[in-house]
């Protein structure tokens, strides 16, 4: 009886045992397939797409190495040591913020470079254009156009041109209407409010009119950078230069004589150009000019100037009585202006003319002959408005509050330049009125 019951514990003992096995092995082989599962997944998670739904419609997927070089794969979600496959919703903006900045940084890129080789081609163009005369503002860029259109419109100083127009007329016309209407007039104490504030102690005695055989006007444009004409400059009996342009580390290229500076009133009022303390305003003639309205009400300019012109003029003459210095009076500055207006049949920004035609145009009243520097772009043109300063910008080669591209059109007509010293040197020549021969 005993061995019986033995044997049928045995029994049940082997049973239990051979289940047990199979159990064993049937968790031992899933466990085999999960991992294997799980390795598979992992593999694969290199290749694993990501993408973003927004409630918009739009659906922007990129592989996880991309997102990787974008560095956004620390926003993934992370489940222990492996990076699980995700749709992203709205709420997960940072996503579609960074990814529509990278494609807008990559765009902008693109058409920065684009932009730039087109501006250079049309640039090109208004060039040739201009060394030939035949150009037109239809052929500036589509800013410098819509610059034009609103100081047009806005007019602020109230210009009224009543006068005629003419593009047409000859070299010798132009050379004996400029002769006429743009003689050389400086502000003195016979007229209010000066007669009333005794500015005949500020005022210089004698007006600015020694006349000089050969005079240089040299601009500051960028493009006489590496022009090498500093010899050739400072031969002439007179060298006019404008506004804070140095000559000091650029003498190759500009020269170092100096014997006019014209310059704007925002260079005596603007601390940062240091008029009363720097050198390069010593020992030579100034002009200051600041641009009044077009009637020229002299009380009115007086009280309410551009900028702080007669305090700072005061200032220096009090500092420096012997040094010959001018202001320029309001209706030459606006008969240049006039003059432009009256050869050019669009009409031209209604503001003062810029200090590189208002002093070409003092140099011609003053001299047998002059060579305008760089005012006509060389081939060495670019967008740097100033040889001494990093600012880039077209307009200052073409224009935007002055009516330069008008001037430039009009001095290339008035003078005389071979192909090689217009397009090499920068240069044209232009005769002083005392050499300008007109019919009475």
């Amino acid at each position: 009886m005993w061995n019986r019951v033995v044997m049928v514990q045995d029994t049940l003992l082997r049973h239990v045992m051979k289940q047990s096995a199979r159990v064993l092995l049937f968790f031992l082989v899933v466990w085999i397939l999960l991992f294997l599962f799980i390795f598979t997944n992992f593999s694969d998670q290199t290749k694993m797409a990501i993408s973003i739904s927004y409630s918009d419609g739009q659906h922007v997927a990129w592989d996880s190495r991309e997102f990787k070089n974008l560095h956004l794969s620390g926003f993934a979600e992370r489940r222990g040591p492996f990076q699980s496959r995700r749709d992203l919703k709205l709420s997960d903006s940072r996503y579609k913020q960074l990814r529509l900045r990278n494609i807008y940084k990559m765009e902008l890129k693109r058409r920065i470079k684009k932009n730039k080789m087109k501006t250079i081609d049309n640039t090109r163009l208004l060039m040739e254009g201009l060394w030939k005369g035949n150009v037109s503002t239809n052929m500036l860029n589509q800013r410098l156009q819509q610059v034009i259109k609103d100081y047009v419109h806005v007019n602020m100083h109230k210009v009224l041109y009543k006068g005629r127009r003419n593009a047409s007329r000859s070299r010798q016309e132009l050379l004996c209407q400029m002769k006429r209407q743009t003689r050389l007039k400086n502000l003195d104490s016979s007229e209010q409010p000066f007669f009333r504030l005794d500015f005949q102690r500020w005022f210089p005695s004698q007006p600015l009119q020694k006349v000089y055989k050969t005079c240089a006007v040299v601009s500051s444009a960028g493009s006489i950078l590496n022009s090498l004409m500093g010899r050739e400059i400072d031969s002439h009996e007179a060298v006019l230069r404008f506004n804070s342009a140095p000559s000091i580390g650029y003498e190759r290229d500009v020269g170092n004589k100096t014997t006019i500076r014209i310059m704007n009133s925002q260079i005596l009022a603007n601390p940062k150009y240091k008029f009363n303390s720097s050198s390069i305003y010593r020992n030579i003639a100034l002009l200051a000019w600041d641009p009044a309205p077009y009637d020229f009400d002299l009380e009115k300019w007086y009280k309410h100037p551009d900028h702080d012109l007669f305090k700072s003029y005061i200032a220096h003459r009090e500092s420096f009585p012997e040094q010959p210095f001018y202001i320029l009076h309001p209706s030459f500055i606006w008969s240049l202006w006039d003059f432009v207006q009256s050869n050019t049949v669009e009409n031209i920004q209604p503001n003062p003319t810029s200090s590189g035609f208002i002093g070409i145009t003092v140099m011609m009243n003053l001299c047998e002959e002059v060579d305008v520097y760089e005012y006509i772009p060389s081939v060495r043109q670019s967008s740097l408005c100033h040889y001494h300063e990093t600012y880039e910008d077209d307009a200052c080669t073409f224009g935007a509050y002055h009516p330069l591209f008008y001037e430039k059109m009009l001095v290339l007509r008035m003078g005389t330049a071979s192909e090689h010293d217009l397009k090499k040197m920068g240069k044209v020549t232009l005769p002083g009125f005392s050499k300008i021969t007109c019919p009475t």
